[in-house]
C-alpha cells in the first residue's frame, strides 16, 4: 500500500514527555482532544499540520522515558502513517506495535530525507521514497504486519484468540 506523505524530522533521544507533555494527557485535557497537544512543546504545529499517513523520521532512542501509552495513542489518533528512528526506547517500540503504528529501524534514512519532505512510503514492503532517494527499510514480521492491517495487537488476539508466537520486541 503507497501513501504519500510528509516527512517531519526529530532529533535524537525524544522522549514521551516530549511526544504528549504530561499536563496534556487525556486525563488532564479530555480524551477527545489529547492528541492535539502532540509535540506542544517541541513542534507547536505539529497537531494542527500533520495530515494522516505522515511519517515522523528520528535519530537514536526514540520514546525513551516512562512507558506513558498515551504519547503513542496520542500519534494514533493522529493517523501517523509511520515512525522511522535509528533506534526505539524497548517499551515505547512495545505500546507502538499494541496500539498498530507502523515502525521501523533504520540508521541510513535519517540522512537521506529532510524535514517536510514529500515522500512515498509503501509499509507493507517497508520502500521509502522522494523524488531523490529510495531505500528498502527492513520489513516487520509477517505477524505484525497482520496485526497492522487488522489496526493492532488486540485486535490480531481478537480474531485468533491468541497471541502470536513471534518476538514482537
Amino acid at each position: 500500500m503507497w501513501i504519500v506523505p510528509r516527512i517531519w524530522k526529530f532529533t535524537d533521544s525524544i522522549n514521551t514527555d516530549d511526544i504528549l507533555p504530561g499536563k496534556y494527557a487525556p486525563y488532564m485535557v479530555g480524551e477527545d482532544v489529547f492528541q492535539n497537544y502532540a509535540f506542544a512543546h517541541l513542534r507547536a504545529d505539529f497537531a494542527s499540520n500533520m495530515q494522516a499517513g505522515d511519517i515522523l523520521l528520528a535519530g537514536k532512542n526514540w520514546g525513551l522515558g516512562s512507558s506513558r501509552e498515551y504519547a503513542p495513542k496520542a500519534l494514533k489518533k493522529l493517523n501517523v502513517g509511520a515512525i522511522i528512528a535509528q533506534s526505539f526506547a524497548r517499551i515505547h517500540y512495545r505500546n507502538l506495535v499494541n496500539l498498530g503504528i507502523p515502525a521501523f529501524t533504520s540508521y541510513k534514512a535519517y540522512g537521506l530525507f529532510n524535514d517536510s519532505e514529500n515522500v512515498s512510503f509503501d509499509y507493507k514492503n517497508a520502500v521509502l521514497s522522494s523524488a531523490n532517494h529510495e531505500i528498502r527499510l527492513e520489513p516487520v514480521p509477517r505477524f505484525l504486519q497482520e496485526s497492522l492491517e487488522l489496526g493492532s495487537v488486540l485486535e490480531y488476539y481478537k480474531k485468533y484468540r491468541r497471541f502470536p508466537s513471534e518476538d514482537i520486541g
